[in-house]
Parts: C-alpha cells; sequence; structure tokens
C-alpha cells in the first residue's frame, strides 16, 4: 500500500510565489471510512483535475481488505503515491514516529502543503509541518470527546499547544467552528467554513422504485441516530388510503440486534423492511420520504445526498443539518422528540404538495452551496493564501 509514481517529473526546490503552478499535496488521514473518507477522496479527485500532484498517508494498523479496495480505486488520482504509517486510534509509539517520517516522505516529494484529517491526521500534518504549510480539517475530530473526560481534556489540550503551527483550519461547518471555537478557543490562524460537497451525477433525481416505501432511513444502527424515536414515530403514522405507513432501512452497526428486536415489539415486522449495508444512491429510490432522526451530528452526507436526490427530508435540528437546510430549515424537529417526529411524518404525507415544494427549495440551495467543485475551489484557494502568507 506504498509507492510513488514520480516518473521523470521535475521538482520545485522551494515554494513559489506563483498562484498558477501546480502544487504537491499530501492529504493525511487515518482510516478510510465515513464522511472523512469521502471528503478526502472526492477533494483528491478534484485537486488532481486541476493538474495537482497529491498524496495519501494512511495508517498501517488498521488495514483490511475493504481499506484496501478503497484506497486502490484512490491510486490513479494519487501521482505522489499512497503511503501507510502507523497511525494508532488513541496514543501510541506511532504518534511520536510517524511525524518524522511524514516529514521525510514531504521532502522526499517536494511537498508544499500538508493537508490533515480528522484529530489524528491533523495532529502528524502539523507536526510534520517544517518549511512547508500545514492544514486541519476536523471533521468532528476532538469535538466529539466530552471536555470533562480525560481523553476530552488531553486532546483539547493537544489542539491548543499546536495552533501555533497551524497555516489554516477548514471546518466542515458553522457548528463545527463554533464548537471549537468555544473548546479550544479562536485560531489566529484562516478558519474558514467550507462545506463538503457533492458530484454533479449526485443531482441527478432518483427514479422511485415501483415498490417504493413511504420513508426511507440510510446510516449506522445505533442510539445516536435517534432510530429509536423513528420507530416509535413510525407505530401510529398511517398513509392517506388510511394503511399503515412502512419504512425501508439500510445500514448496520453496533446496535443492529437491538432495533430488530424493538421492530418486533413495536409490531412494525411487516411494514419496515432491512436492506443491509448498501449505497446511498442505490437506497434512495427505495423511499418516497428520507428521514434523518440523529441526536448528534456533524454535516451528514446523507442529508445532501437525499436533497440532491429530488427526495423530500426530514430532520432534527442538529449539528450543522440546518445549514444543510437553509431556507427550510423551519421545518426541522427537535431531537429525540418522537412526537415532533411523529407530527412532520404525517405531515408530508399528508400533503405531498407541500413537502415537494420544500424539497424543490431545499434543492437549489444544496445545489448552490453544496458542491464539490465549489468546495475544491475554496481549499484550492486557502491552500494559495496560506502559501503566500508563509
Amino acid at each position: 500500500m506504498t509507492g510513488d509514481r514520480l516518473g521523470d517529473l521535475e521538482f520545485e526546490d522551494s515554494i513559489a510565489d506563483d498562484g498558477d503552478r501546480a502544487l504537491n499535496i499530501l492529504q493525511i488521514l487515518r482510516a478510510p471510512v465515513g464522511g472523512l473518507f469521502r471528503h478526502v477522496n472526492d477533494l483528491t479527485q478534484a485537486l488532481a483535475a486541476r493538474g495537482h500532484r497529491v498524496g495519501i498517508v494512511v495508517d498501517s494498523l488498521s488495514s483490511d481488505e475493504l481499506t484496501a479496495q478503497r484506497l486502490e480505486r484512490m491510486r490513479p488520482f494519487a501521482y505522489l503515491g499512497i503511503h501507510a504509517l502507523p497511525m494508532p486510534r488513541v496514543i501510541g509509539k506511532g504518534d511520536f514516529t510517524t511525524p518524522r517520517a511524514i516529514g521525510k516522505l514531504a521532502d522526499r516529494l517536494h511537498v508544499d502543503v500538508l493537508h490533515g484529517h480528522g484529530a489524528k491526521g491533523g495532529l502528524n500534518a502539523r507536526l510534520a509541518r517544517g518549511r512547508r504549510i500545514a492544514l486541519y480539517t476536523t471533521h468532528g475530530g476532538v469535538l466529539h470527546f466530552s471536555p470533562r473526560s480525560l481523553q476530552g481534556r488531553l486532546f483539547q489540550g493537544f489542539e491548543r499547544v499546536l495552533l501555533p503551527v497551524t497555516d489554516a483550519i477548514v471546518f466542515e461547518s458553522e457548528f463545527a467552528r463554533d464548537a471549537f471555537h468555544r473548546l479550544i478557543g479562536k485560531p489566529k490562524c484562516p478558519d474558514p467554513v467550507i462545506h463538503n460537497g457533492l458530484t454533479e451525477p449526485e443531482f441527478v433525481p432518483v427514479v422511485e422504485a415501483p415498490d417504493a416505501r413511504d420513508f426511507v432511513y440510510i446510516g449506522e444502527f445505533r442510539d445516536l441516530k435517534g432510530i429509536q424515536s423513528l420507530l416509535e414515530a413510525l407505530v401510529e403514522v398511517k398513509a392517506k388510503d388510511g394503511r399503515p405507513a412502512t419504512l425501508a432501512m439500510a445500514g448496520g452497526g453496533p446496535d443492529f440486534e437491538k432495533f430488530k428486536a424493538q421492530i418486533d415489539t413495536l409490531g412494525l415486522a411487516g411494514r419496515v423492511t432491512l436492506l443491509g449495508v448498501r449505497p446511498a444512491r442505490d437506497v434512495l429510490p427505495l423511499g418516497r420520504i428520507s428521514v434523518v432522526p440523529s441526536l448528534a451530528e456533524s454535516l451528514p452526507y446523507v442529508v445532501m445526498e437525499a436533497a440532491a436526490a429530488g427526495l423530500p427530508v426530514i430532520a432534527t435540528r442538529v449539528g450543522g443539518i440546518p445549514e444543510i437546510f437553509g431556507p427550510t430549515a423551519g421545518s426541522l424537529v427537535p431531537p429525540g422528540n418522537t412526537a415532533a417526529l411523529r407530527k412532520a411524518m404525517q405531515s408530508a404525507l399528508d400533503n405531498p404538495a407541500s413537502a415537494k415544494a420544500e424539497m424543490h427549495l431545499r434543492l437549489m440551495h444544496v445545489r448552490t452551496e453544496f458542491s464539490v467543485s465549489r468546495m475544491a475551489t475554496a481549499i484550492e484557494a486557502l491552500y494559495r493564501r496560506a502559501l503566500a502568507a508563509r
């Protein structure tokens, strides 16, 4: 999982003050999973398409077949290679050896930009900074830890120590930036909000399947996703013809069996279809209305994906979801409020024209504010701004 594809390329020996030249960039992350990996993958492809030379650094301690497959699909866009180095999930030897190894790698590849993603990616990028610039995208990161816990105090303390060697911090949502300012402090470096984005094909409306259910849920099966409230709310929701409303659910997770048992306990076995882990784009046609009942979130891709695909979306007012909803944020429901969720679900079935009108308004907002092209343009400009300031 290592290797360079450098060929006979001539590298600049120093960072030039040239706003047009191609940059050599290392994207650093621990594990290629979830929304963080989706972001890095999209950004890498977009930067490569703009002529920049990108490399990837990932953790060597958590590799498996699925990880290898994901990284292999990125290889055509990773001109500077894919490199595996130890990045322990919590604290370990790799936290001391890997920054030095990344620094040496960056010297050899004549890297201009180290861009760390997540807590460990951000740590390694900044400790390896040297004469380069180091940026950090939080993706929640240390903000997930309670400041009352030992780990929370430790990692948030690291963040404060690293601020002087940080050239810019990218926040995926206003929510994340506000939380960082509150828990860590306001950095002196640039700290813009640059929303994650979707690719153009994701804005093509999905075609509703003939056997589509009334609602669709896509996500992990764990308590923080609010599934208990969703299932309890579904019990009393009825379609316009009086039949009990139905739900398709895609995903897996640590609490899958628990929620499967709840489906049986609530008498919903004939109304809820469990689809397993499948890509969101494949699942969206299987429901008429997307439901995201989360108790906590950062900036969930599934809300953007459902909106872009042309589905009405019912969601909770948590994390960055209000930023995705934009002018339709008034329809968000309080997290964990089963009665409010039930009311929103019933209203969407009773008033399909109103739900569709809101969907179109939200779609225009998401198309304008949440595209990969817009995201990559803003991050590229931030790279050049930080290089000019160094």
